[in-house]
């Protein structure tokens, strides 16, 4: 597989250009702020490494929305940038812009860069300021955390296991 890169880059007041690259091609989508697409994002990426197999997320591009779409089986993601003419538009709508195979983790890490990026570019206030949205900094360290507790690459899809007691055994 080949590598992920992920940018979230601030353009104007409530408007972002995210951009997403491997080796076969790359897409741009325009965001604005009138919806939470960063947090729900960062959501859909955490969802992936913690099992789920669907997930997905949308960014407001007013009047035009994209979606992101992502299907795991087993430690690959399937993802796909959708273009469609409104958010009202049917999931199965819509102009493929992008879409690629990368592991849960290289997904997981390249969201987790991109918002350690703006962040250091432009710390919280900043951010604020030129989003209109506070930093999605709950939804970045939500998964931050579960990527250090979850081994994702590793894991099968499909309902989390039942944690046992350190010590404890289970009888089968």
């Amino acid at each position: 597989m080949t590598p992920l890169a992920i940018t979230w880059t601030l353009l104007s007041r409530g408007w972002a250009s995210v951009k997403v690259a491997d080796d076969h091609g790359e897409a741009e989508a325009i965001a604005s702020y009138v919806t939470d697409g960063p947090g729900q994002f960062l959501y859909a990426v955490t969802r992936l490494v913690l099992g789920d197999t669907d997930t997905r997320a949308e960014l407001e591009g007013e009047p035009q929305v994209y979606r992101w779409f992502f299907h795991r089986d087993g430690p690959v993601v399937d993802i796909r940038l959708v273009l469609a003419d409104d958010d009202r538009a049917p999931d199965r709508s819509g102009t493929v812009l992008w879409s690629g195979s990368h592991t849960v983790t290289a997904l997981a890490r390249s969201a987790v860069r991109a918002f350690d990026w703006i962040d250091h570019e432009h710390g919280e206030v900043s951010y604020e300021s030129q989003w209109g949205r506070p930093f999605p900094r709950t939804e970045l360290e939500v998964l931050r955390t579960t990527m250090r507790t979850h081994r994702p690459d590793l894991q099968s899809p499909g309902p989390p296991k039942s944690p046992t007691r350190p010590g404890a055994t289970r009888r089968l």
